[in-house]
């Protein structure tokens, strides 16, 4: 058996390292600090985040949620994939921030991505011994299966960078590819499939159930021209994109209303604080995929795309208050690592923050488009990022931390 408990304290730690991060840059931003680069910084975050946060933990889960549904399941197979895959998200962490796109940060994000592949392919032959009924299946093998292809963007900026030829609205396309497969395939597939696993939602329940998932995976690559609207494409590939958001759109609320329904009872087990985070998720989900078809209108793509607070208040709003807010949730919700009183605290108060960096953001964003300037607004964001490493700081302090005799609350 993998011990999941273990692996998830280490995922907390990086939850932590990822926030410090945040707070240098932010303080970079507000402040002089000439010690570090401020670009490869934020190299740093990103990769850490996506490797060392992220796909650490969903991969930690993933192991989990075979070893709960499969007898005598053996998840402990994984565990060279696991230690794998930190070792490269720590190596980055470091290379990044001394060279920033060097040799040993690309030798090391090369690895990560076969690391990834291995993991995909154990992983889908081990999910063949699951229940055919079991939708949660189907959701974890796209999970996989996206994540293996948004490997083909970081492939085509490599070879584009080793022939130096790069073509700048290509290098953009490329960066966007990886990213949209990333936190809609990867994290996003991985984060429903597990709470399809958690709520052990069952195909013959309900026949949307499976439908949602064929709309969503059918969505999801022509979803991918969202990302690139700033280009000149073609009316059918637009129309395309338009159709693709509108599918994601209506699958989600229509999933929704079905799971409120049968589900409301089930919550009700959990305590009040976790209740609002799903809720928080839930909300924010359906703002993301409303924005993403209100992006869809030329004169909003052009101002989305045009500022930089926009762009970054959407893949915190993605990365923040959905994915790694679900991910919380579902350790504590199922008592993984048990929750006590300081570390509800600390999801509170790091939810708040989650919270507090979207609005600031998008006030920022609103008011470029006037080009009004909003007093403050670095020294705000620093002391939100602030908050939000003492928030996730007491998390996982606590989560670490031995208690004896704690009861699930």
């Amino acid at each position: 058996m993998l011990k999941i408990k273990f692996w998830l304290k280490i995922s907390l730690l990086n939850l932590c390292i990822v926030a410090a991060l945040g707070v240098l840059m932010r303080y970079k931003i507000g402040f002089e600090f000439p010690y570090f680069d401020q670009k490869h910084l934020q190299h740093s975050h990103s990769h850490f985040a996506f490797a060392g946060w992220l796909s650490h933990t969903l991969m930690a889960l993933m192991v989990y949620f075979l070893q709960t549904k499969i007898q005598n399941f053996d998840g402990n197979k994984y565990k060279n994939i696991i230690i794998a895959n930190l070792i490269c998200s720590y190596g980055m962490l470091v290379s990044f921030i001394i060279e920033g796109y060097g040799l040993v940060s690309i030798v090391l994000s090369t690895a990560s991505i076969f690391v990834s592949y291995v993991f995909a392919y154990r992983f889908i032959k081990d999910l063949k011994l699951l229940d055919t009924d079991c939708i949660a299946k189907n959701w974890l093998k796209a999970a996989v299966f996206f994540n293996v292809i948004s490997s083909l963007g970081t492939f085509y900026l490599a070879y584009m960078m080793a022939s130096k030829n790069v073509v700048l609205d290509l290098y953009h396309s490329s960066i966007y590819f990886y990213l949209h497969f990333q936190y809609n395939g990867w994290f996003f597939f991985a984060c429903i499939g597990l709470a399809f696993g958690f709520l052990n939602l069952q195909k013959s329940e309900n026949p949307f159930y499976e439908t949602s998932f064929k709309l969503f995976a059918a969505a999801c690559v022509p979803a991918y021209f969202l990302s690139t609207l700033w280009l000149d494409l073609p009316l059918w590939l637009y129309a395309i994109a338009v159709i693709a958001a509108l599918i994601q759109v209506f699958a989600w609320f229509k999933l929704l209303i079905i799971l409120v329904k049968t589900k409301k009872d089930f919550l009700k087990n959990f305590s009040p604080l976790l209740r609002y985070i799903l809720l928080f998720v839930s909300f924010a989900l359906s703002i993301k995929l409303l924005l993403q078809l209100g992006s869809t209108i030329p004169f909003l793509s052009e101002l989305a795309f045009g500022f930089r607070p926009i762009v970054i208040a959407y893949l915190h709003l993605v990365l923040l208050a959905i994915i790694s807010l679900f991910i919380l949730f579902y350790i504590y919700a199922n008592h993984l690592i048990i929750i006590n009183k300081n570390i509800k605290y600390g999801l509170f108060l790091f939810s708040i923050g989650v919270l507090l960096n979207e609005i600031v953001l998008a006030v920022q964003g609103l008011a470029s488009f006037s080009y009004i300037p909003i007093p403050y607004v670095n020294y705000i964001l620093f002391g939100i990022a602030i908050l939000l490493f003492i928030g996730i700081g007491y998390v996982a302090y606590f989560s670490i931390k031995k208690v004896k005799n704690n009861p699930p609350l």
